[in-house]
């Protein structure tokens, strides 16, 4: 998933998808909490890819994956492409009214629109790119 989206939450807590998102998420999709202040968005079967994996560790290590799991939704598309975000997961990422949605990867991340707008600012120079590029061997 790629590209940055911005759109509103509703008085309801219901947030449009993008298109290009919601046809890689499907139908059905997971989402929960994240390490960073968001959300993030997983489809069936990265989420299945994800608790497998889990799944495969040592009891021990599996535990510390827990809050992933606890404050999970299962989210489901309405005929207008929005999903209904838990008030829960809105309270942790501080989704209030702007989103902004953005690809990363296999999943999509859920930001209030001003913290992404500062991450972005800090992510999003040359020098920065540069590294990131170094650190991944390209």
């Amino acid at each position: 998933m790629f590209g940055v989206y911005k759109h509103s939450i509703d008085a309801k807590g219901r947030l449009a998808i993008p298109s290009r998102i919601r046809d890689e998420l499907g139908e059905t999709f997971y989402i929960t909490i994240s390490s960073e202040k968001c959300l993030t968005a997983y489809s069936g079967e990265s989420w299945q890819r994800m608790m497998d994996k889990i799944a495969a560790l040592p009891k021990v290590a599996q535990i510390k994956a827990r809050p992933l799991f606890a404050h999970a939704a299962k989210c489901e598309l309405d005929s207008q492409g929005r999903v209904l975000i838990p008030q829960p997961l809105r309270d942790f990422a501080s989704l209030d009214r702007n989103v902004a949605v953005v690809g990363n990867g296999e999943c999509a991340q859920l930001w209030d629109e001003d913290t992404w707008d500062a991450v972005d600012t800090i992510e999003t120079t040359p020098e920065n790119i540069a590294r990131v590029l170094e650190e991944l061997g390209f």
